[in-house]
């Protein structure tokens, strides 16, 4: 199944940029679900992406995303998706599936 995240980071003030550089470099290693990440526009001083992840379900993606060593500092929004019937791939899918005699 596929979720769209909404992942805001706060880093707290006085944390040292180096520790943020290590965590942030340990977090990459880890986005094996990770199918597209994007970088909304930003405010100043503000960490925010939207990802688009796969998991079997919403239990299995928790777990990815509370390994990341950021989580401690990310308010997390997760919103499943289900395919449209006029997306491409679905359709492309559904004429895969059952094809006309």
């Amino acid at each position: 199944m596929e979720y769209l995240t909404d992942l805001i980071t706060t880093v707290p003030e006085g944390t040292s940029p180096i520790k943020v550089d290590e965590l942030r470099a340990a977090e990459l290693a880890k986005a094996g679900h990770l199918v597209r990440l994007w970088r909304p526009p930003l405010g100043p001083g503000e960490w925010r992406s939207i990802g688009l992840f796969r998991a079997t379900d919403e239990t299995e993606l928790r777990e990815v995303l509370t390994s990341f060593p950021l989580h401690i500092w990310m308010k997390i929004t997760i919103t499943p998706l289900t395919p449209h019937p006029n997306d491409p791939e679905y359709r492309a899918h559904q004429a895969m599936d059952h094809p006309q005699a």
